[in-house]
């Protein structure tokens, strides 16, 4: 099997950062031939490298970095003599995914969000070199027998958190029908089957319909009541609705279990503005899956009229067939020009 079939998603990570220290100045006086008495000419030391977080889109997850936890960048080099600056270290370049999250582990603060590719943020500073004995000679003290140390390289530890970067977010109760759709629609393949929670990490799909631009859908694992307080695994994976621009919230009704729409509609709404009020400001597609059965579709038209009644387009469709997609892709891509308008 290959080695990405059992890649972990991992979207939280600790590790621990040290700049370089800066390289010790240098003690040295001229030695030259006919000279008895010549003058100082220690070096500088090198500047200490830095550790630089850059976001690249070539990495999805943070796994690197779970087995990596100590990020150390190199000391510089020490002065010499012949006024010789020691060599600076070059800086510890980390890639991480776009839409990492930088934050201070014991303060909570956010110290950078990386949100674009190329986006850098330098996570620990390399310490400036010391200053050799030639930096000190002057009228009156002519020859200076002391240096200075490099200084050391600041260190701290600090807490990544991965947010996915999606124009749509996919949201409902496990085994509504999510993967299928993301599946359809893109060509991601996430894992599909009949029993809940089958995705067990978001998967992303790229979108191209009909001449609109490209966008991109983040399926997140299914939610069940009291997600926000960690029940489920949805809880996990909450903040990657947060940049989302549309909430595309799948509805099954095919489960005894969960027949009425809007109470499953209703259930999963609260449990996202229970997470973050924010996320009730954010436009929502509401769309009901599984018309194929015949159950479902004799349903679909009260359900409709339960949606209308509060101001809710409801869109009836199959992930399985493909009926009603092209209703939602639209309705999807007027939402987003509708927002890049806005914004321009």
């Amino acid at each position: 099997m290959s080695r990405g079939r059992h890649m972990k998603f991992v979207d939280e990570v600790k590790v621990y950062v040290r700049g370089g220290h800066g390289g010790a100045g240098c003690v040295s006086f001229r030695r030259e031939k006919y000279v008895p008495r010549g003058g100082p000419d220690g070096g500088n030391g090198g500047k200490g490298g830095n550790v630089v977080l850059q976001a690249t889109a070539s990495h999805r997850t943070l796994l690197d970095l779970k087995y990596r936890q100590h990020l150390f960048a190199k000391d510089g080099g020490h002065g010499s003599g012949n006024n010789r600056t020691g060599q600076s270290a070059p800086d510890l370049v980390v890639d991480v995914p776009v839409g990492t999250v930088v934050r201070d582990f014991d303060t909570g603060e956010v110290l950078a969000d990386l949100a674009l590719p190329g986006q850098t943020y330098i996570a620990a500073a390399g310490g400036i070199g010391g200053k050799g004995n030639a930096h000190f000679k002057t009228s009156t003290h002519q020859t200076p027998r002391f240096a200075q140390e490099g200084m050391e390289g600041a260190e701290r530890t600090l807490a990544l958190e991965l947010k996915l970067l999606a124009d749509v977010g996919l949201v409902g109760f496990p085994n509504a029908g999510k993967s299928t759709f993301i599946t359809r629609v893109s060509a991601a393949r996430p894992k599909v089957a009949d029993y809940p929670f089958t995705t067990l990490r978001p998967h992303l799909g790229v979108v191209r319909h009909a001449d609109a631009p490209d966008f991109v859908i983040a399926d997140i694992p299914g939610l069940i009541t009291g997600a926000h307080q960690g029940m489920g695994m949805g809880i996990q994976f909450l903040r990657h609705i947060e940049r989302t621009s549309i909430i595309l919230h799948i509805i099954d009704i095919s489960d005894e279990a969960r027949p009425n729409a809007w109470e499953n509609f209703e259930a999963i709404t609260n449990e996202l503005k229970l997470y973050d009020e924010a996320l009730a400001e954010k436009p929502v597609i509401a769309a009901l899956n599984k018309i194929d059965l015949p159950h479902v579709r004799q349903k679909t038209k009260k359900s409709v009229a339960q949606f209308a009644k509060r101001g809710i387009m409801l869109y009836p469709f199959s992930a399985a067939t493909g009926e009603g997609l092209q209703e939602i892709l639209n309705r999807i891509i007027t939402i987003l020009s509708e927002a890049h308008s806005l914004t321009t």
